[in-house]
């Protein structure tokens, strides 16, 4: 993790440690929000990993995941409980909220794909996700399993996501426009906004 990252709340580093244990999954994601893009992840799900490498690395988060799970009947419960932990941890990292600048988008291209995701951060859990696919799989993955990942990361984030695939044919270059669209639309949301103050950017007052 980044230690020299500073946060918006009286210096406290943005960062966060979520442990989840169930019958099914052990998981332990360690994210600091104002990283470089170092990663070291293993989840037992290859796909996976180098698919939240690349969040990192272009959402410049750094991010450590350990996690085992049921992966002899299949990817589901380990990729849904991946999301979990990610979304807490960024909810949690995030704080008050003071200061961010709410609202991120990016527009990535991999290829022939292309994939915009869309971030408010507001405390209103949504997901519109629009991707449709020809083949789902590569390799042994799944990449329909995407989706349920980014709609766990969703409801314990509590952020509002659009992800709109724009364009693409292979499942894992469409998966790749995806996570590194996220990653930096994700670093774009939680940046900090000097002319905030420090406030939370809401006409509410709270978010």
């Amino acid at each position: 993790m980044n230690r020299d990252a500073k946060g918006v709340e009286g210096g406290m580093k943005r960062e966060a440690k979520i442990v989840r244990k169930t019958k099914e999954t052990d998981v332990i994601v360690e994210l600091a929000l104002d990283g470089t893009g170092q990663s070291r992840i293993k989840s037992g799900i290859p796909f996976m990993d180098h698919m939240l490498s690349l969040m990192a690395a272009h959402g410049f988060l750094d991010l450590n995941i350990a996690a085992s799970g049921d992966t002899d009947v299949d990817d589901h419960h380990t990729v849904e409980d991946l999301g979990i932990c990610i979304g807490k941890a960024i909810s949690e990292a995030l704080g008050k909220k003071e200061g961010i600048r709410r609202y991120g988008q990016a527009i990535i291209p991999m290829d022939e794909a292309l994939a915009r995701s869309v971030i408010d951060i507001c405390n209103r859990p949504y997901m519109a996700y629009r991707v449709p696919l020809k083949k789902s799989k590569t390799g042994s993955f799944d990449v329909q399993l995407v989706k349920e990942f980014f709609r766990a990361l969703v409801q314990n984030s509590g952020i509002t996501l659009h992800i709109d695939l724009l364009s693409g044919d292979d499942a894992h270059h469409v998966a790749e426009s995806i996570f590194k669209s996220f990653g930096r639309a994700l670093d774009q949301a939680t940046g900090i906004e000097p002319r905030l103050g420090g406030s939370v950017p809401s006409t509410k007052g709270i978010l």
